[in-house]
């Protein structure tokens, strides 16, 4: 399978995008979260000012053949994997809008949850951070170049982990999961259950597979069980809107367009692209996918603790949660 898929680009509008990144990421600044209005004084921009989930954007102007171009010397500067922000940026539709603050938070967090796995000097690929705490309920993509270089945000959307309260319900555990082809990822078929809802989402949503771990019960009396911990999308039409809010059984439910980013782009695939190149054949990743040089591996899951909600984590309207479907907890 071809790691890189091309396709016909104008240099000069090429060079012209990759030239302003390379400005904003050489003075300092991030690069927007989105590229469809104004900056804010921390770097991070919004489709709508008054929205901070975004909703859909142009076809995308960066893609992952150039986002992983070499140099004179072919060699690829891994500085080019924040690259991948404008891409997330037009490819995402429900996009959060967090402050330079917040992002370099959350870089902590990241980092202090990799230290105490002995993963402290991770560097170079890609990592999935997952905000728990019920005020916040948000998925975060962050990367850094070298051991030395603070960890920097390429991406944030909503998800809903966890709700506790009924049976088999878990809360979503907290720690650093490994992606890894020993728990085989799957498609979803697009099926509706009893309830008339497609609980992995539309058909052909990549179902990221954790494995089993060991989830704290939201029921009876609580304490430790085990779980099946995934990843991977829900019902586009009655379960989408919610996201944003605790409402799976200890899953990360995340949006249809995140879960095609991270697919198609091989965000946690490092392993599955190891399988590939050593001549394996895996069903699951589709021939068309676009894998950069830094794929991941790593889900982390944290909790910021927070006792209210932060205004660039906004929770669903009261329109949107009195449509909630009969057995929408049952999905997961």
């Amino acid at each position: 399978m071809p790691r890189f898929a091309c396709a016909p680009r104008s240099v000069r509008y090429l060079a012209r995008v990759l030239g302003a990144i390379f400005c904003a990421m050489s003075c300092g600044v991030a690069v927007a979260a989105s590229g469809t209005g104004p900056a804010s004084a921390s770097g991070a921009t919004s489709a709508r000012p008054s929205a901070s989930v975004v909703a859909n954007h142009p076809a995308r102007a960066v893609d992952a053949s150039a986002v992983a171009a070499p140099d004179a010397a072919g060699v690829v500067d891994p500085r080019r994997a924040f690259l991948l922000r404008e891409v997330f940026a037009q490819d995402v539709a429900r996009r959060l809008k967090v402050s330079a603050a917040e992002q370099r938070a959350y870089a902590d967090r990241l980092q202090m949850a990799l230290g105490e796995h002995m993963l402290g000097n991770l560097s170079g690929e890609y990592v999935v951070v997952v905000d728990r705490n019920a005020n916040v309920q948000a998925l975060f993509i962050y990367f850094r170049a070298t051991p030395a270089d603070s960890w920097q945000m390429i991406g944030a959307s909503p998800v809903s982990t966890g709700r506790p309260g009924e049976y088999d319900h878990f809360i979503t555990p907290l720690g650093v999961f490994e992606h890894t082809p020993s728990n085989m990822d799957f498609r979803s078929e697009g099926t509706l259950n009893e309830n008339h809802i497609r609980g992995y989402g539309k058909r052909d949503m990549r179902i990221f597979d954790l494995g089993w771990a060991q989830g704290e019960r939201g029921w009876g009396k609580g304490g430790m069980s085990q779980m099946r911990f995934q990843m991977h999308a829900t019902d586009p039409d009655r379960l989408e809107p919610l996201l944003g809010i605790r409402h799976s059984k200890g899953c990360v439910r995340i949006p249809a367009s995140l879960n095609a980013f991270i697919d198609h782009y091989g965000i946690l695939d490092a392993e599955y692209v190891a399988l590939v190149e050593s001549g394996k054949s895996l069903w699951v990743l589709k021939s068309d996918r676009q894998v950069t040089p830094w794929a991941g591996r790593y889900i982390v899951v944290v909790d910021s603790a927070r006792k209210s909600r932060p205004a660039w984590a906004p929770a669903p309207g009261s329109k949107v949660r009195a449509k909630v479907p009969a057995g929408a907890d049952t999905a997961d």
